[in-house]
């Protein structure tokens, strides 16, 4: 039987397709039952808890229940301008997804970004033909229930980029990823009901005088917990 609520998914299963028996912890008894509690927190592409009640009466064994939580987190970069190094891949590791808002150079950042985690990238105004052939302009998408916008030169509320401007207004994501600037900036566009992110620059080239990165988690139709990452120059 299935259950669905919300953003969970309830499974009720027998519990003899569980296994191994190591997870199994036995806690107590209740009138000659004996009861098991099963947890787990399985962190990769989605966040997996599992929490699982059994019970033995004899030889028999009853049913256990398993909660499916969806969540994603996302690193967002951009403007590395050919540079990688172990400050930026150390949040790679913290990620789900990484996601690069163009200005890459040299294509080693992205293929040593893809060794680590699924990538979603755009190219940007300095990159070559390689990483146009690899890599859109525009990348729309839907990430959890977020729609989501990246491209390399989008402007900011109030002042989008004539390139983006028409679609924008008909047909606005709910998040808006850009980068160029090599300024971080995250606002909210309270007319057309979407947030606005611009991760600055994590590369060396450019004037800005430190390196950064976002991190932040999708869950569901929710952006939260972002983080602003620095690093020297």
């Amino acid at each position: 039987m299935l259950a669905l609520m919300g953003g969970n998914i309830l499974f009720f299963i027998p519990v003899r397709f569980l296994k191994p028996d190591r997870y199994k912890k036995k806690i107590g008894r209740t009138a000659g039952t004996h009861v098991y509690f099963l947890s787990f927190v399985w962190l990769q592409k989605k966040e997996l808890q599992i929490l699982a009640r059994m019970g033995e009466k004899r030889l028999f064994l009853l049913s256990f229940i398993l909660i499916f939580h969806s969540m994603t987190r996302i690193l967002l970069l951009s403007d590395t301008h050919s540079h990688i190094d172990e400050a930026i891949l150390k949040h790679v590791d913290w990620a789900d997804e990484v996601w690069h808002a163009g200005d890459i150079g040299d294509l080693n950042v992205t293929d040593t970004l893809k060794k680590h985690k699924p990538l979603r990238a755009v190219y940007g105004n300095i990159d070559g033909n390689e990483a146009r052939v690899e890599f859109p302009l525009h990348n729309r998408f839907v990430c959890e229930q977020v729609s989501v916008w990246i491209t390399h030169i989008g402007g900011y509320p109030g002042k989008y980029n004539p390139a983006v401007r028409d679609e924008m207004a008909t047909n606005p994501p709910k998040l808006f990823i850009c980068g160029h600037s090599h300024i971080l900036k995250v606002q909210f566009d309270k007319k057309n009901n979407l947030l606005h992110m611009n991760p600055g620059a994590a590369g060396k080239s450019g004037f800005h005088q430190v390196r950064t990165l976002l991190r932040f988690v999708i869950e569901g139709d929710k952006i939260k917990d972002l983080e602003i990452v620095e690093m020297k120059k």
